[in-house]
């Protein structure tokens, strides 16, 4: 079963390279959804962030994730107590889905999308690590046009992420997302063929993507 990490910044178009994979037939699992899905009230994740950052972060009864968000981009300490209580938690929930994705089909192509891997789990034995990378002004105007953000939030929340320099370190795969949505697809097509052929599947063959 080849589990692989699929990662990029902010406004990246990872999602949309894992949106395709999942219609080809991977199994994705979300990190986000996964974070949302053990922040829900009645959780020890919610209970132990309303414990540390305060009655502030929770409105009507659910987490504010607005507040919070506020709060921890301005604040790398912030940030770094907030990961100390979520990122534990969504790597037992993560690997309890590999477990069961390999159990229900042992040839299944199992995709991490996961934009925190540099910072929390570069090192896990991924068989593959994609990078979906487009330039940081390329990626601050999408935020800016497509999700209502103003300049300076838009460069507070791609300042808060790893560099693009540290993404690509890590990379055994490189899937140039800056252009058109159509040469993102023919990238992620390609390399897909590729998994399913054997020849992405490990990290040591260093495909390139295109």
């Amino acid at each position: 079963m080849p589990l692989i990490a699929l990662t990029g910044g902010i406004a990246s178009g990872k999602s949309t390279i894992a949106g395709r994979w999942a219609d080809l037939g991977a199994v994705v699992v979300d990190a986000d959804r996964l974070v949302r899905e053990l922040q829900r009230p009645g959780t020890a994740v919610f209970d132990d962030i309303v414990a540390g950052f305060g009655p502030g972060v929770v409105r009507d009864g659910d987490l504010d994730r607005a507040a919070l968000g506020a709060v921890v981009f301005a604040d790398p300490d912030a940030r770094a107590r907030l990961n100390a209580i979520v990122h534990p938690a969504v790597r037992a929930e993560s690997a309890r889905r590999f477990a069961q994705a390999a159990s229900e089909d042992p040839a299944a192509v199992v995709v991490y999308d996961v934009p925190l891997l540099v910072e929390a789990r570069a090192d896990d034995p991924w068989d593959l690590i994609v990078v979906a990378h487009a330039p940081a002004d390329v990626r601050r105007r999408r935020l800016v046009e497509l999700r209502g953000m103003t300049e300076e939030e838009a460069s507070a929340r791609i300042a808060a992420q790893a560099s693009d320099e540290r993404r690509l370190a890590i990379a055994d795969v490189v899937i140039e997302t800056g252009g058109t949505l159509a040469e993102t697809l023919r990238q992620t097509d390609a390399l897909w063929d590729r998994i399913r052929a054997g020849a992405g599947g490990r990290r040591a063959d260093q495909p390139e993507a295109g």
